[in-house]
């Protein structure tokens, strides 16, 4: 299950849900819904239908998809934090808003704003409805670069964001290994449903697993979403940041420090190290979960924000797949991206965790 699709800090007027038969430069996909392939599956009981070779939820693809196609506005110097669902999109949107923001929200403020808010209310969805506003919000809007999210594929995102009409947006894209993200979006799915009292134990790992290594997932498939985005880092270096969230665990400061340089805001020799290494320590998993909004707050959507804090380890993989699922999910990936320079199942700085 994707985050609440589409919720975060700063948004613009022009991202706001529009009537779903709206005319788009993809036609008009509440006509065509029907005649594309269905999936019916998927927990939490909403259907997906596939579309030009992804598997979106039938209420995105009439809903926010055609909406942001149409009349979403994006700056040269706006950014997009882009992933697929459960790869770290909680840490990479706390470090994004801390960094851009240090100067007005120093980390050790008490009064942070990722001490009174959840990171994805701090940086909402492209295509939000903008429900969970606060009245500090309006201000941020204004602000440039505006940052926003997107669960997306890079073929999806409007040309305007691309770069198709013009010079582009930035776009900060962060990847996981296929393993952790289908553990993790299964035990968040699981976590979430029951919380509206949908019947979860019928929904087992064998059948998220199957699910996934079918690309029939939300946004799905993971590798071909993550390889659109690598070979889109290769062609436009300047406008598109390829990371991995091992790497952010494992060299959290030096990851930090190549963001805020993309995003044009590089730290500089005074602001470097102490600022850098309170950044870090605020946006931790340890320190996130510890704030009292993470521990007992919710969203608009009545999902508790504890549920984005789990383990946020790297190989909590190995604690639920068998070697033979695995194996198959690696040959399945590996295949998948053969030639392309892209490994996600083997990347060299993991570390696994033992059963």
């Amino acid at each position: 299950m994707a985050a609440p699709a589409d919720t975060g800090a700063a948004t613009a007027a022009a991202s706001t849900l529009v009537p779903p038969r709206l005319a788009t430069p993809h036609g008009d996909l509440a006509e065509i819904l029907p005649s594309l392939p269905l999936e019916t599956r998927c927990l939490p009981s909403f259907h997906l239908r596939c579309y030009k070779g992804f598997w979106l939820s039938e209420k995105a693809l009439t809903g926010y998809f055609p909406a942001i196609h149409a009349h979403f506005e994006p700056r040269p110097d706006d950014i997009f934090l882009t992933s697929f669902p459960k790869s770290g999109t909680t840490l990479l949107k706390a470090l994004a808003f801390a960094t851009l923001n240090r100067a007005a929200h120093p980390p050790s403020d008490a009064d942070h704003p990722l001490r009174r808010r959840n990171p994805h209310s701090c940086v909402r969805f492209l295509g939000a409805s903008g429900a969970d506003d606060t009245e500090d919000e309006p201000a941020a809007a204004l602000r440039s670069p505006l940052v926003l999210a997107t669960h997306l594929p890079y073929s999806l995102l409007p040309d305007r964001i691309r770069g198709g009409r013009g010079e582009g947006s930035g776009i900060v894209y962060i990847c996981r290994n296929p393993k952790d993200v289908l553990v993790s979006g299964w035990l968040f799915t699981k976590k979430t449903s029951a919380m509206f009292g949908l019947d979860v134990q019928s929904y087992t790992l064998q059948e998220a697993f199957d699910l996934f290594c079918e690309g029939r997932c939300i946004n799905g498939p993971h590798w071909q979403h993550a390889l659109e985005y690598w070979e889109e880092s290769f062609r436009r270096p300047g406008k598109v940041l390829f990371l991995r969230y091992e790497e952010m665990l494992r060299e959290p400061a030096s990851s930090l420090r190549k963001l805020a340089e993309f995003m044009g805001c590089a730290f500089s020799e005074e602001e470097d190290g102490g600022l850098v290494d309170a950044i870090v320590e605020l946006c931790s998993l340890g320190e996130l979960k510890s704030m009292d909004v993470n521990k007992n707050g919710s969203n608009h959507l009545a999902v508790k924000n504890e549920t984005y804090f789990r383990m946020g380890v790297i190989g909590d993989w190995s604690n639920h797949l068998t070697p033979e699922m695995a194996e198959k999910l690696d040959k399945i990936v590996g295949d998948a991206l053969q030639g392309s320079g892209l490994d996600l199942s083997s990347y060299r700085h993991q570390l696994f965790l033992t059963r």
